[in-house]
């Protein structure tokens, strides 16, 4: 964080910015005492001091008011030893859900639960049982807030940087410094002074004893400023109140901790101490300002003065900003402690206010209001977001009234509608929203794959509502609604089911039937073969497939796509497919209808050539939204959600992901054609591929695609390379990336962003002009990602059209209830790349070959050569990096296509998976079988989420690496989850688990028996192997209450995906553990 900003002590806190710069003080502080402590005073309060010092190892399992979910280290000192109550920072034991460890001095480590945070003051406390520990000897630190002055020297005792024990010295130097503002739209103390020392303290030491030289704590280390290496402590005296209320409510109940209470009341009012000039200034009276120094303690430098009041409080319309505050039911008023005292101890009652506004005095009756009722303490998580009702801290920050419905997390549902962070909803599905539980009772009526709007306000643009149109989730991405419920009595947050059990929501067997790719068995041959689709452009939709341009990056949630596809005649839109990981969705069987003419259908410009007006009806522009669980970087899988909007009619609808081409930078998405109805289908049109004859040197196409207002957009233009190889380098992480690919280049383009096709003068689609993702490198920073387009020729696309039209031997696909059996691909699983005959000639190629290849092929004049073999495939261990390859069964090979070709012919001899291959190493022919591999179009169909980690079968990119480890390969992580186990123990991506306490775990399945027979809370042990072959070993606690191991997985018998959960916390073992 660079200066001067202010901090939160704790990592997690770490980076807040502020917005506050830090005023002169000029008020005199109490008076000097002489520090007489010796060296072997420090020593004596430190031995008894460092042992009572705890590393606090806190989780936040989910975001939460001011708090993200994470994982971070904090300090806590022990304060009650008999009962077991750990003091440290609010912003540590989080207001919401929590997972902490302590660890002492000598390592030893015991679980502890949070039993209170305090609404606004930055302070909090853990319990523990104190028979856990074993083998230390340590006393409580007590408590000694009047011990604290001004020339105080002082020592920070705590975990400061990530060290386990850290001392830092220090002199307090002021004890008024104002609370110090963090954030923005985060957490902040306030109406209460902070102690101020030149410590410099850092990430890490959130709850640290600031001790005296008798070991007593005399403040509670909380924040820091980076610029002058300053400190900010607590004061003591509220911590001791409430500390001496949860002792008196734990010895009232026997055995256990029960649910206490500590009385807190507000006006939600800020206030701050101003020096009696500036209230002068303010309009406060002279014979004021004399009746408050005669009636204040010696030394008093200034008075309270409103700062805020939140809307809808106790105080609002009656106390306005700069009002200064005289008397509170007649007693002077003039430091926040004696201010708040009064609040605590009259909760729901009416107090007088006597204020000067503007040289006037006036008196004001208010009720105090319960702090805790204006407090959260439940929340509704719904497709991963978190949605409760806006807290008084959050309510200060944004000033909006306490308790409307506030989105702390979008998660995937309201992300994908563009719903952000800390917006406030206020209607949805036409209905208003005031209450969380006016939220609940709309989305009980709403059945999957709902389509209503949502209407919202953010803080940052607060006098203008929103619109967006939200999209209930068609597919169980995500478990059902839950409401969790804070039970302060343990320390968790119990859920239960937000719906009632009648809810469409909660329905499983849906009025719709997707089209998903199932995930293998049996194939199924088609009851009615489709159409040949690549012949004629005017046919009637049927079936409802199209194909779609998808390179663009989604990171976590919704892209929108600005590709253009072409519709097919039974509704396939095809597209470069970069993304790897589409959705099955739901079409409803195509219903038949007399179809008319669209009167409305966008007229052709005057000047538009023959070709755009002939595309411009078969063009489809794609929404992809990508779940954050499945992230497409890492994760090549079928799980999205796509919107398509055609050109040819103002219409948006679902469309599912039905084919991932395992080479081809192209996907097949499917649609409900009786989504168009009558007047739609009749305006959409099928475009005519045309694969042959392939597109040479010079020759003139039309680059068509649409605008982000779905117009069409078009030029001509020259192709200046037909067969341009593509040699895109492995991401960072492993993604699909294109590779044994031939592309078109052409003269002219609209830029890097324009996707469409190209066409002939007849306006025949010869190329889909798609965009592709790879990284780049500027010096040493990191790679960036960089998006390009080139023509992806269409004679793979006629191919797989094809075979579907023909029928296969592929797995079953239930495309608009109909279930049709897709292509398996052949393909030799090595990567590829061409060189010169001049350059091959030079590593020994001879002439003889030489020759034969600028025979079979004069124009590219190359001979492919091996970069790598796909790892776990069949040529694996024969074929090596540098081979040139150069006949298959004496057929010489120039390009990828006729690689393609020679595997295609496998097939239709049936029985034969090999190729007779003549290869070129090391200036030695040979002739090799290599075998071939056979892969199927859906992508990954299984996923499981172990302690917040997403483990699956490694995709192509994976294996593209060239590595496997020897233990097993068949459990990959490909993402994990923030706040998780999985996070809080280092169970990153990249890698694959091999063993689980001593048991393999080979693929999907072991793994499952073996981690299902673990239970809630024993700490597992992890083998893994890193993607740089790098074994590790660590240790992992379970949390099923928080993290319950499921699967997602295709369903084939209703084509959905199902999330299936494998082991939870169910409620018998919750109460046996408390």
């Amino acid at each position: 964080m660079g200066d001067p900003l202010e901090r939160l002590g704790s990592d997690a806190a770490a980076g807040l910015e502020s917005t506050m710069k830090e005023e002169l003080c000029m008020e005199i502080d109490p008076p000097f005492r002489e520090n007489i402590a010796t060296a072997e005073d420090w020593r004596k309060a430190l031995n008894k001091v460092v042992p009572a010092v705890v590393v606090l190892r806190t989780t936040a399992a989910r975001a939460f008011d001011t708090e993200a979910a994470g994982a971070s280290y904090a300090t806590g000192f022990v304060v009650d030893k008999r009962r077991g109550i750990i003091l440290t920072n609010r912003h540590v034991v989080k207001p919401g859900p929590v997972v902490a460890e302590a660890m002492f001095v000598n390592r030893e480590e015991i679980p502890v639960h949070p039993i209170y945070r305090d609404p606004v003051h930055d302070f909090g406390f853990f319990r523990y049982d104190p028979d856990a520990i074993q083998f230390l000897s340590y006393e409580e630190i007590p408590l000694a807030p009047e011990a604290a002055c001004v020339g105080l020297e002082i020592r920070v005792v705590g975990n400061d940087s990530g060290e386990k024990v850290s001392i830092l010295a220090g002199t307090l130097a002021r004890l008024d410094r104002d609370a110090p503002h963090y954030k923005k739209d985060g957490y902040n103390d306030f109406n209460t002074f902070y102690l101020q020392a030149a410590s410099g303290t850092k990430g890490g030491s959130s709850g640290s004893p600031v001790i005296d030289w008798q070991g007593r704590a005399v403040a509670l280390n909380a924040g820091s400023k980076s610029s002058t290496a300053s400190a900010f402590f607590l004061p003591l005296e509220r911590v001791v109140r409430a500390l001496k209320l949860l002792q008196k409510g734990r010895d009232a109940v026997v055995n256990r901790w029960g649910a206490i209470t500590i009385p807190r009341g507000t006006l939600q009012v800020t206030f701050v101490h101003k020096g009696f000039d500036e209230t002068r200034r303010l309009g406060l009276q002279s014979e004021t300002q004399q009746m408050v120094r005669h009636a204040s303690p010696p030394g008093e430098t200034g008075m309270l003065v409103v700062d805020s009041v939140v809307p809808g409080g106790p105080a609002h319309k009656h106390l306005e900003p700069g009002d200064i505050l005289i008397r509170i039911n007649g007693e002077v008023i003039t430091q926040f402690l004696k201010m708040e005292i009064l609040l605590d101890d009259r909760v729901d009652q009416k107090i007088d206010l006597q204020i000067e506004r503007g040289g006037t005095s006036l008196n004001v009756e208010l009720i105090v209001q319960d702090l805790h009722s204006i407090t959260p303490d439940y929340f509704l998580e719904v497709s991963g977001a978190v949605i409760h009702p806006l807290s008084y801290q959050q309510a200060r920050n944004f000033r909006f009234h306490c308790g409307v419905v506030y989105v702390t997390e979008p998660g995937y549902m309201l992300f994908r509608a563009g719903v952000p962070r800390h917006a406030i909803i206020k209607k949805f599905a036409g209905e208003e929203i005031s209450r969380l539980d006016d939220l609940i009772a709309v989305l009980s009526k709403l059945s999957r794959g709902a389509r209503v709007p949502l209407e919202y306000i953010s803080y940052m643009d607060r006098h203008r509502r929103k619109s967006v149109l939200v999209t209930v989730d068609r597919h169980e991405w995500y478990a059902p609604p839950q409401i969790y419920k804070r039970d302060d009595s343990t320390g968790l947050w119990t859920a239960k089911p937000a719906l009632p059990p009648q809810s469409p929501l909660l329905a499983s067997n849906y009025s719709f039937a997707p089209p998903t790719v199932l995930s293998g068995g049996t194939c199924e041959s088609s009851p009615t073969p489709m159409e040949r689709i690549h012949h004629g452009n005017n046919q009637d939709l049927t079936d409802g497939v199209t194909y779609m341009d998808t390179n663009y990056e989604s990171d976590v949630g919704s892209k929108r796509r600005k590709v253009e596809e072409e519709s097919s005649s039974d509704g396939t839109v095809i597209a470069d497919s970069s993304l790897h990981e589409p959705t099955e969705e739901n079409s409803r069987p195509t219903a038949n209808a007399n179809l008319i003419d669209y009167k409305g259908s966008p007229a052709a410009a005057a000047n538009a050539s023959l070709a755009e007006r002939v595309i411009e009806p078969t063009l489809v522009m794609l929404e992809v939204h990508v779940p954050p669980s499945f992230d497409k970087n890492t994760v090549a899988i079928s799980v999205s959600d796509v919107m398509l909007s055609f050109a040819a009619f103002p219409v948006e609808i679902p469309g599912e992901v039905v084919f991932l081409h395992p080479v081809h930078n192209f996907a097949l998405v499917a649609y409900d054609p009786s989504g168009l109805g009558a007047v739609g289908a009749s305006a959409v049109r099928a475009a005519q591929l045309l694969p042959e004859p392939g597109l040479c040197r010079g020759d003139a196409v039309y680059l068509v695609g649409l605008s982000r207002s779905l117009q069409a957009t078009s030029r001509k233009s020259v192709v200046t390379n037909p067969c341009a190889a593509l040699n895109i380098g492995s991401a960072d992480c492993p993604r699909y990336r294109a590779t044994n690919m031939e592309v078109i280049e052409l003269d002219t383009d609209f830029g890097s962003t324009f996707s469409g096709v190209l066409t002939d003068e007849q306006g025949r689609v010869q190329a889909i002009w798609g965009s592709f993702s790879t990284q780049l490198k500027y010096g040493g920073s990191a790679s960036e990602d960089h998006q390009f387009v080139r023509g992806i020729p269409v004679y793979a696309i006629s191919q797989v059209l094809e075979k579907i039209s023909c029928g296969t031997d592929g797995p079953a696909l239930l495309i608009n209830g109909i279930k049709r059996s897709m292509p398996l691909v052949r393909i030799l699983e090595v990567e590829l790349y061409p060189t010169l005959l001049s350059k091959a000639r030079s590593f020994g190629l001879s002439d003889d070959w030489v020759q034969a290849l600028v025979k079979k092929d004069p124009t590219r004049r190359q001979v492919l050569r091996v970069k790598g073999c796909l790892a776990g495939s069949k040529a694996e261990n024969l074929l090596e990096q540098g081979d040139m390859v150069l006949a298959i069964d004496k057929e010489p090979i120039t390009c990828f296509r006729d690689i393609e070709d020679a595997c295609q012919a496998l097939d239709k001899h049936g029985g034969v998976d090999e190729l007779t291959m003549t290869i070129f190493r090391q200036g030695r022919e040979m002739e090799l079988v290599v075998g071939t591999d056979v892969r199927a179009g859906n992508g990954t169909a299984r996923v499981i989420n172990w302690c917040g980690s997403i483990v699956q079968d490694p995709h192509p990119a994976v294996r593209a690496l060239g590595f496997l480890p020897e233990e097993g390969h068949g459990v990959y992580v490909a993402r994990w989850c923030h706040g998780s186990p999985a996070h809080r123990y280092g169970l990153y991506a990249l890698q694959w688990i091999v063993e689980i306490n001593g048991n393999p775990t080979p693929d999907l399945d072991h793994f499952v028996n073996v981690t299902k027979e673990l239970e809630h809370g024993e700490f597992v042990r992890v083998r893994t192997v890193h993607l740089n072959g790098k074994p590790r070993v660590l240790t992992l606690k379970q949390d099923l209450h928080y993290w319950p191991m499921w699967e997602l997985r295709f369903d084939p018998d209703t084509a959905i995906w199902r999330r299936r959960t494998i082991k939870e916390l169910d409620s018998l073992q919750y109460l046996r553990i408390f």
